[in-house]
């Protein structure tokens, strides 16, 4: 969470850190706010999205807070290289991570395309590696989908998104679409974990552009043979 003058750029996987086959901190059992359980298993009906959108503080809540359909929010890092990473790491630039949120919701009670809307008007995503005040490639903005229907309806969001961005003056989106599988998501400290709920004072840069995100941009459903 800092101002750095420096133009950020992506280690290759040969540059990153190695990392370690093992996590080397604890993650508390619970959501402080929800009372749910912060790692899987999940329950077999619910479904996991995953979001990078600036400092995870602010980001997790922007979730935690939707009035229904949310069964968890864990803060993590997600799109890099290092196994395993902790903070220090990840802030060096050095990993590949992006800051990310885990998203664990019920379908039957909130969309993924309501999940979107509120990933989209929540930060800038037209910064690239930066958010606000906070620059690094840790703050990039990024969506992991887990599913070809999450994976249709983030790219249909970014284009609907982009049309109404453009014509209120902003540019173009930088948001990274990148399949989770293979993106593994290692979950972070027990002291990022719903830090605005233990902290009501401490720091958030997220902050979105004011310009709403359309709805309706989910495709639809693929016609089958009767």
């Amino acid at each position: 969470m800092f101002l750095d003058s420096r133009t950020p750029q992506l280690p290759t996987p040969e540059q990153a850190l190695q990392g370690r086959p093992e996590r080397v901190f604890a993650v508390p059992d619970r959501h402080v706010v929800l009372g749910t359980p912060l790692l899987g298993p999940y329950p077999g009906h619910l479904e996991i999205a995953d979001f990078g959108l600036g400092c995870f503080w602010g980001a997790e809540r922007k979730f935690w807070q939707l009035p229904v359909g949310v069964w968890t929010t864990l803060a993590g890092y997600q799109g890099g290289y290092t196994e395993n990473p902790h903070y220090e790491e990840v802030c060096s630039g050095l990993t590949g991570h992006t800051e990310a949120v885990r998203v664990v919701y019920d379908p039957a009670l909130v969309s993924y395309e309501k999940l979107l809307k509120t990933f989209w008007e929540s930060h800038n995503p037209t910064q690239g590696f930066r958010q606000g005040n906070d620059v690094g490639t840790q703050y990039r903005s990024a969506i992991y989908p887990h599913t070809p229907a999450q994976a249709a309806a983030a790219e249909a969001s970014r284009t609907a998104y982009q049309r109404v961005l453009t014509g209120s003056g902003f540019r173009t989106i930088t948001t990274e679409i990148l399949p989770a599988e293979g993106r593994v998501f290692y979950p972070a400290e027990g002291y990022h974990q719903q830090y605005l709920a233990k902290n009501p004072a401490g720091y958030c840069g997220i902050g979105g552009t004011g310009v709403s995100c359309p709805t309706g941009f989910a495709p639809a459903p693929e016609a089958t043979d009767k």
